[in-house]
């Protein structure tokens, strides 16, 4: 909250609503002249909407921020928080998949009315394209080893709930990081499942594209590779981290970094909420 800077009569959006938490310390800080506009592509996260004229719940992906808030007549915004974590009631309902800690269903889409599941990830993707997932966004030194295996045990029977997959990759899992490499396995196929990479770009663009000067944007990161796009995006305003100059060489950017360290929990917060405990904020300021 005191990184998004919020304006009392000041537009604002949690393009992550999930539980609301954020979206309510948002709208508390808003006066009666400001409004916030929350995203959340399951469409369950609408049994926790605010009850108030300023709040506008919007049932979609976040990569179509731009062409929602020109829908509500948003010309610019004053800031944007997103969490990229998964949310709560995600990763504790059997039937979602997400979680290696019940046996359910795999499928893993934040929306469940839209595209594959990660089961059927699982069956058509190619050894190759399992190994890259695992390695990319697991980051998993074993990737080739578990995505053979995974071919190998789908042509007996297909791979549909959470304990056939476990059961398959339990054997190439080091025993002293069991649960930390089993949790980077569902994490790679929940990030494929939903294009989380891609639909970060997406959203990231149009956030600068959207943002007043002097708008604000905060981003919570779960793993690295997240947390490398939009470093390089703050640092240089694309995802690659390209550096533009001027005719003299001056670099030139969009945004500037509110915060130059990355800001981590504590340990009295990771002890309060263990799954905080590989969060990043970063925080930067539309020039």
């Amino acid at each position: 909250m005191q990184g998004l800077d919020i304006k009392p009569n000041g537009i604002y959006v949690d393009v992550t609503f999930g539980g609301g938490g954020h979206s309510r310390a948002i709208m508390q800080r808003l006066g009666a002249g400001g409004h916030l506009y929350s995203f959340d592509q399951d469409m369950g996260a609408w049994q926790n909407r605010i009850d108030d004229p300023r709040f506008t719940f919007v049932h979609s992906n976040f990569a179509f921020l731009k062409n929602f808030m020109r829908y509500y007549g948003v010309q610019g915004i004053d800031g944007l928080l997103a969490d990229l974590g998964v949310s709560f009631h995600h990763f504790d309902a059997a039937d979602r998949g997400f979680s290696f800690r019940f046996d359910g269903a795999l499928d893993m889409r934040m929306n469940r009315d839209s595209g594959r599941d990660a089961a059927a990830v699982i069956a058509s993707s190619s050894e190759q394209q399992l190994a890259d997932m695992l390695y990319l966004y697991g980051e998993l030194k074993q990737s080739r080893r578990m995505a053979a295996a995974i071919v190998k045990a789908r042509t007996v029977s297909p791979i549909t709930t959470t304990a056939r997959l476990i059961e398959v990759v339990r054997p190439l899992v080091r025993p002293a990081q069991e649960k930390k490499e089993l949790a980077q396995v569902f994490q790679a196929l929940r990030i494929v499942v939903n294009d989380e990479i891609g639909t970060l770009k997406r959203m990231l663009a149009q956030a600068l594209e959207m943002l007043n000067p002097g708008g604000r944007l905060a981003v919570i990161t779960y793993h690295s590779l997240e947390d490398r796009l939009v470093k390089n995006f703050i640092r240089s305003g694309n995802v690659e981290g390209k550096i533009e100059k001027d005719f003299f060489g001056r670099v030139s950017t969009p945004l500037k970094a509110v915060n130059n360290r990355v800001i981590v929990p504590t340990e009295a917060e990771v002890e309060r909420n263990p799954r905080a405990r590989s969060a990043k904020l970063r925080i930067a300021q539309k020039l």
